[in-house]
């Protein structure tokens, strides 16, 4: 859209209708006309030629400002009803054509405004960290969920404890500790609120006796404990920077356990075999499968150059967490937020526990209004109730994987509530005014956003645990 505009302000300061500049290119005035509307990516041989006969460098063309007022006023009006909660509304979609005037330009922009920062002044504490989450996210869909420096911190870890083949051991953690400065200390009473404690001051590490069957939680925490040491952290000053050092701690970890040459030699020859799957990674390296889903969407864009997305979700169909940076088009609020939005009942993340067997991977093909995506799935269950991983490719990109000659494949119009949002006219006319459900209340509801130096965390109790523990002067 931003480029349509600079192309439509180049070509009227030249004084070119849309036919004389279309026949100077050797392209259709209605072709041209997409991209300028928006509607239609233009190859790079036609911008060169566009920009070589309005006598600007094709760079001018390409620039992230809007060449004008109107323009950015345009732009974001634009942007404002394209968003999900303006979509729910079911409202029209008002155009912004040239005969529309400046001051009702000037007072549509100016109300979705002031709509979106009542909503964002109506927000309660918690949202403070769902924005910043949201913040989180959109930033590593920026740099395709990779993370140069630590994956380089976590790669010299490895060669220094000499790491080689196969699935990092419990051994090798534990002399990786050590490296630097650290013990391992497996006790019962952690207190209920934390996931490990680092005394600072003895270099110990204090670990629950057992994790994820396995044991491969165990591995991850204690080197996400190790992380913050690696890394540098300071005791965070705000919510989101301890969302930052949580996520940083997290890509370490798996940036150990999967080592990214490893991992990169492995995923590559599977994509030379058109035989991608995450169960692979997963059984090499001894992982979760959540796990090995996730990092695969931090190799996948920038060593197989495939765009991927990658979400789990509970068994009522709330999403927990996501990525995507294949425009695969997660539900969200009106900040941007996807966490506890409602997944469509079509998508594959819900479909999967539909299955009697739910043992092996489901593969699924979605048409969304973004286009169509394959996905792969795996559901489980938690202490917490069942759960499904989703990992997956647009169309396109399917043929580098495992499970892409599957025959399942759904249709999904959301955020249309006529996709599966709303009861067929034979249910709603036989029940509709004669139930009453009783909804069950989210315990997290209405639960102050955590506080403290470490959000979430009882001092008073870390400090007494500490105590309890510490060597003897």
């Amino acid at each position: 859209m931003l480029l349509g505009k600079r192309l439509r302000h180049f070509r009227t300061r030249a004084g070119l209708t849309l036919d004389q500049l279309g026949e100077r290119v050797g392209v259709a005035a209605s072709q041209l006309s997409l991209v300028e509307n928006g509607r239609r990516e233009p190859r790079l041989g036609l911008l060169q030629a566009v920009a070589r006969e309005l006598e600007v460098d094709p760079s001018e063309l390409l620039k992230r400002e809007p060449p004008d007022r109107r323009s950015a006023l345009e732009i974001e009006l634009e942007r404002a009803q394209s968003a999900p909660s303006y979509l729910r509304l079911g409202l029209p979609h008002v155009r912004a054509p040239r005969t529309l005037g400046d001051d009702t330009l000037e007072s549509l922009v100016g109300l979705h405004r002031e709509l979106a920062r009542r909503s964002r002044a109506a927000a309660t504490t918690s949202e403070e960290a769902r924005r910043a989450n949201t913040a989180i996210r959109m930033q590593m869909r920026e740099r395709d969920n990779y993370i140069h420096e630590i994956e380089l911190v976590a790669s010299d870890l490895m060669r220094r404890i000499g790491h080689g083949a196969g699935a990092v051991t419990h051994r090798e953690v534990a002399i990786a500790a050590e490296l630097l400065g650290f013990t391992l200390i497996f006790v019962d009473e952690l207190p209920s609120n934390t996931r490990s404690i680092t005394d600072l001051e003895n270099g110990r590490i204090y670990l629950p006796p057992a994790s994820i069957p396995g044991g491969h939680g165990l591995r991850s925490l204690a080197l996400q404990a190790m992380a913050h040491r690696v890394l540098g952290h300071a005791e965070p000053s705000s919510y989101a920077e301890f969302l930052e050092q949580r996520l940083q701690i997290n890509y370490f970890a798996a940036a150990c356990l999967m080592p990214e040459a490893r991992a990169v030699d492995s995923l590559q020859q599977a994509k030379r075999n058109r035989n991608l799957a995450i169960e692979d990674l997963r059984d090499a390296f001894g992982v979760t499968h959540e796990a090995a889903a996730h990092r695969f969407t931090n190799l996948a864009t920038r060593h197989l150059d495939l765009r991927v997305h990658h979400y789990r979700a509970d068994g009522a169909g709330a999403l927990v967490r996501g990525y995507e940076n294949d425009g695969l088009p997660f539900p969200s609020d009106d900040s941007g937020s996807i966490e506890g939005e409602p997944l469509c009942h079509k998508w594959g993340g819900r479909t999967a526990f539909n299955r009697t067997n739910r043992t092996s991977e489901f593969y699924q093909y979605t048409d969304t209004p973004a286009g169509t995506y394959w996905s792969s799935v795996q559901t489980g269950e938690a202490e917490q109730g069942a759960f499904a991983i989703a990992c997956g490719v647009p169309f396109d990109d399917a043929k580098w994987f495992r499970g892409r000659d599957t025959g399942e494949r759904r249709v999904s119009t959301c955020p249309d509530e006529s996709c599966c949002r709303t009861p067929s006219p034979d249910l709603l006319a036989r029940w509709q005014g004669k139930a009453w459900p009783s909804a069950r209340m989210h315990a997290h509801v209405l639960s102050p956003l955590p506080t403290g130096s470490f959000p979430g965390v009882d001092d008073t109790e870390m400090y007494k645990f500490l105590s309890r523990h510490a060597p003897a002067e």
